[in-house]
């Protein structure tokens, strides 16, 4: 059922870690609610703790020119989980409640949550609470479900290509095992995109289970074979000791089985910041439309999603606690193996 007759008020957040496009986003849903159906547009600081505390600014056009290429979120961003029970003392907190209060003062017809996986469950148990609420995935990780691509994946995979490109003269200068980290603690579509894009030899990724020795074999036959060096791409979430990180752990491991000289490094957070690609800001601008269409035809409690190149929605209901992870049989990772890429798992018993 649509919402007709007087122009809405919505309200629009970002929560979760940052990542390139969620100005984008913002903008998207912004002008679109402005310019086309004559919205009122609020944005609330700091992801869902402005919600709880009331904490907004009022959105109008003017502010939202000028931010398609900025990095970053000009409302803020935390990691505030409304549900998570909190004790202080013999009370316990009712943020749930308190969103509800703001969403009620505030006259608000919609609200919508622009973040990850743990931002869409927050916002399925919002809608369960009887609040309008339209989602928007991001994540540099690509893993929220129900979408085939996240805005901030294709930023992150171009930075993280870039990285692995400079990596090649080095290893091939010192005659080297150079060992990237990249972020994914459940999912490794960021370390295969990059790693198949910067033509890594070795991709190490959550999904398949990997032997230490199989990688060490793969590096010691690449020698063999008179290929001095090798690149080694890995996902941070792989299997590993805890006190170290994961490329500390694999180099410190090749180093000792081959003993070639082997060095590390770890990207961090440069890959959730700067400026949205191309790609991301036509994504991200494409979400934030199609959510507003969303408001307007009353298909609350849903996420925006593209399917198959087409933008449709799909339930909060379906999306709230799930992970898209990649399938060991995914084509690129059948093609990567067909050209002599190694997953750490080929000499495995």
């Amino acid at each position: 059922m649509s919402i007709t007759g007087k122009p809405k008020k919505i309200g629009i957040l970002t929560a979760g870690g940052d990542c390139p496009g969620l100005n984008a986003a913002i903008r998207g849903v912004g002008k679109t609610a402005i310019v086309e159906y004559g919205m009122e547009v609020i944005g609330f600081n700091a992801g869902y703790l402005g919600l709880i505390n009331n904490d907004y600014i009022e959105l109008k056009e003017s502010q939202l020119s000028g931010i398609l290429t900025v990095g970053g979120t000009i409302l803020g961003t935390s990691r505030e989980k409304p549900y998570k029970i909190v004790k202080n003392g013999n009370e316990e907190s009712d943020k749930p409640e308190m969103i509800k209060q703001t969403y009620s003062k505030l006259g608000l017809d919609c609200v919508v949550c622009i973040g990850g996986n743990g931002t869409m469950k927050t916002a399925h148990m919002l809608s369960q609470e009887g609040l309008n609420i339209i989602g928007i995935p991001k994540t540099i990780d690509n893993d929220v479900y129900g979408t085939d691509v996240t805005f901030g994946f294709d930023s992150a995979v171009q930075i993280a290509t870039e990285a692995i490109d400079r990596l090649h003269t080095t290893a091939n200068s010192h005659q080297r095992v150079m060992i990237i980290e990249v972020m994914g603690h459940h999912a490794g579509w960021l370390a295969l995109y990059s790693g198949m894009a910067g033509g890594g030899d070795i991709i190490l990724i959550p999904e398949i289970p990997y032997n230490i020795r199989s990688v060490c074999k793969k590096i010691e036959h690449r020698y063999e074979d008179n290929k001095p060096y090798s690149i080694v791409v890995v996902a941070e979430g792989i299997e590993h000791p805890k006190e170290h990180s994961a490329a500390s752990y694999i180099a410190e491991a090749i180093e000792t089985y081959t003993e070639i000289e082997t060095r590390k490094t770890v990207l961090g957070y440069i890959q959730r910041g700067g400026s949205p690609t191309p790609m991301d800001r036509i994504l991200a601008t494409r979400y934030g439309a199609f959510a507003t269409q969303c408001i307007v035809e009353g298909n609350f409690g849903t996420m925006v999603a593209m399917r198959k190149s087409e933008l449709t929605a799909v339930s909060l209901e379906e999306v709230g606690g799930n992970l898209r992870l990649v399938e060991p049989d995914n084509s690129l990772i059948l093609k990567a193996r067909k050209m002599g890429v190694s997953f750490g798992d080929e000499f495995m018993s």
